[in-house]
């Protein structure tokens, strides 16, 4: 499913119409037929991913309880245990990115994920670079270093691609004969 495009048709929908939407959608998130088809493919043990909306990305975790609605989970990555329904399982590995258009200012809340390599400009006009650290309503924060965050609102955000600087080959010189 491309939720860029999704994304995109929902930004024509009036406040109503997301309304009516997001009832029709949570009824079919609590369809006991597709709760059933769920549980049918989970098992204690078993590595998942699933959907943070805090961090706007997947979580690697293992599945230690199921419940009737809901799932324990321990994130792999902090240890954490979380009690989620199946809704947030991601189980058919779907790419949940969602892109900035290209005409886009700044980078949508939508597209960014904690973790994100980003850079803005300062008051002085000076290019800052830093990772996002949290996704507000208005503003992501900003680490620039370990002892400065900066709270950014998303229209002033660019991406960044990391890089290394590797070392040059080294230049061969041949004597000219004269």
């Amino acid at each position: 499913m491309d939720y860029t495009a999704i994304l995109q048709e929902l930004n024509k929908a009036s406040l109503f119409d997301l309304h009516r939407l997001q009832s029709a959608i949570y009824q079919e998130l609590l369809n006991p037929n597709r709760i059933k088809q769920i549980k049918a493919q989970l098992k204690v043990g078993q590595p998942v991913s699933y959907f943070d909306s805090q961090s706007n990305s997947l979580v690697d975790a293992v599945i230690l309880k199921i419940q009737i609605t809901r799932c324990l989970v321990r994130n792999v990555g902090d240890q954490k245990r979380w009690n989620i329904p199946f809704y947030y399982l991601n189980l058919d590995d779907v790419n949940t990115d969602i892109h900035a258009p290209r005409n886009a200012v700044g980078i949508p809340k939508s597209a960014l994920k904690i973790g994100a390599k980003v850079g803005f400009k300062d008051k002085s006009n000076n290019d800052l670079f830093g990772e996002v650290i949290r996704l507000n309503l208005k503003t992501a924060t900003v680490r620039v270093s370990e002892y400065c965050t900066w709270r950014v609102h998303y229209n002033h955000l660019f991406s960044v691609i990391e890089g290394e600087i590797g070392d040059l080959p080294e230049q061969t010189y041949l004597p000219l004969d004269l």
